[in-house]
């Protein structure tokens, strides 16, 4: 497990590259526990930099955990400094993963509340104006490494059925239905966007830093929206997955969705 390194990384410019780049070799599995880096003279040629700055970039990877240097040995990547093996969410087969994300991994409640829905929000589940819900932020980890940021909105005259305890310790989709919402379908979105500096605090990244963003509108069997999440996560140790099927005829043949095909795996 590498320790949090979104303040860790170096000063200046060049350095903060290449520990970016490095970083992002361990992270992917491109380096793995116990290779051996090229030298700091190497690793200055093929990255155009000086010695100090190759210097400085090791250092701060030596500080997050991420490799361990040992005179007259090298810097090599220590053991199980990689990423947790990816989060996947395959979206042909939502439901079941969220019940499954729910228990494979843990939550960590950030901030709890009862509002007026925002507008986008109200307008997204069919909410009358300034109609009341509860706002609730939690960061998801996988092994104990954070990978999501979610935020969501549920009216209030469900979510009062629980407590703040229970969000805390509980999947939502499980307190919904103890509520007696009948989930019927939903529809998500997905684009990307940078991370802020609240979020990248939570998230163990840096500022700026790309992130997988994704708003999902849960329904129930009356076609009313139970809940309003926005997600934010990190591409390194998440990804979706879409398996599809070559179907028609002659010229018109055209991809989709193989439902229920999926390779599964959980969020």
């Amino acid at each position: 497990m590498t320790k949090d390194h979104a303040h860790i990384v170096p000063h200046g410019v060049k350095a903060r590259q290449v520990y970016l780049a490095l970083r992002d070799q361990i992270s992917g599995g491109d380096l793995t526990g116990g290779d051996l880096l090229p030298g700091e003279e190497k690793l200055a040629m093929q990255f155009g930099v000086s010695r100090v700055t190759i210097r400085r970039a090791l250092a701060a990877l030596s500080a997050a955990g991420l490799v361990e240097r040992r005179a007259g040995s090298g810097t090599r990547v220590a053991a199980g400094a990689g990423a947790p093996a990816p989060a996947a969410m395959d979206f042909t087969t939502l439901m079941p993963q969220l019940v499954q994300m729910g228990q494979q991994t843990t939550a960590r409640l950030l901030s709890f509340a009862y509002r007026a829905a925002p507008d986008f929000v109200a307008q997204a589940m069919r909410l009358e104006k300034e109609a009341q819900v509860q706002i609730a932020t939690r960061v998801r980890l996988n092994d104990g490494v954070p990978f999501s940021h979610l935020t969501t909105y549920v009216p209030a005259a469900i979510a009062q059925n629980y407590s703040e305890n229970d969000l805390a310790t509980t999947p939502l989709f499980k307190l919904l239905e103890r509520s007696g919402v009948q989930i019927k379908n939903a529809h998500q979105s997905v684009s990307a966007t940078l991370a802020g500096p609240d979020v990248a605090d939570a998230l163990g990244v840096d500022v700026g830093a790309a992130l997988l963003s994704l708003r999902r509108v849960v329904r129930d069997v009356d076609g009313q929206g139970v809940e309003y999440l926005y997600g934010l996560y990190r591409p390194d140790i998440f990804h979706l997955e879409m398996p599809l099927e070559r179907v028609g005829d002659a010229g018109a043949r055209h991809w989709e969705p193989a439902i229920g095909r999926g390779a599964g795996g959980g969020l």
